[in-house]
């Protein structure tokens, strides 16, 4: 595993936008693939001219919308037994456990169809979420939406990383790693005030 993100800068380098949407799908079908190396080194690239900043956040949300639908594909046409046998027997090859799963399970059904959304900001659980949405039976296109509108969050804010930082890209997985939560709750709250703000201007012109 330590050998991974020198693999996937090669890859990257070499074959560009088709590595990055291999390596995103690859990601969001239960395989651990760091995103936080892919699409920062991709954000690099585009700030050196060599890719395209919006192509490389559109095609790294799209690799993760269909690595999502594969997982949702395994779920929907598995039983639940069959799953935590396999998260059993095979969790530790892809880095899930069978108590991360649970938890997974317990947050799509207390929060329902939008935790597909905010999932794809979590750490571990956005490589997996779209297991337990398959095994609900979740409408395919709310799926679908939810998990590509996430995606392209997570993307954007990953490759701007990776943009902004230039030649020092590298610097922001160690940091990431160490302060994740705290970005990602950051992330979120952007999220709601945005959210919140524009809900409030539209309520404010109505009245007007």
């Amino acid at each position: 595993m330590s050998q991974l993100p020198n693999l996937i800068i090669h890859l990257i380098a070499h074959a560009g936008y088709v590595s990055v949407f291999i390596l995103m799908t690859l990601e969001s079908a239960l395989l651990p693939i760091p995103s936080e190396v892919t699409m920062p080194f991709a954000g690099f690239l585009a700030q050196q001219g060599t890719l395209n900043f919006w192509l490389v956040v559109l095609i790294g949300a799209l690799g993760n919308l269909f690595g999502s639908l594969i997982a949702y594909a395994i779920g929907f046409f598995l039983e639940e037994s069959v799953v935590v046998s396999l998260i059993r027997k095979y969790g530790k090859f892809i880095l899930v456990s069978e108590h991360e799963y649970v938890r997974t399970v317990h947050w799509f059904q207390k929060y329902g169809s939008p935790i597909a959304f905010f999932s794809r900001l979590l750490p571990a659980v956005r490589t997996f979420i779209s297991l337990p949405a398959g095994l609900a039976e979740m409408n395919i296109w709310k799926f679908s939406i939810y998990s590509f509108a996430g995606a392209f969050l997570w993307s954007g804010v990953l490759t701007w990383m990776g943009y902004s930082l230039g030649a020092h890209w590298d610097s922001f997985e160690p940091l990431f790693k160490k302060f994740q939560y705290g970005i990602i709750l950051l992330i979120v709250l952007g999220i709601l005030w945005y959210i919140n703000h524009k809900t409030s201007l539209i309520k404010f012109g109505k009245k007007s």
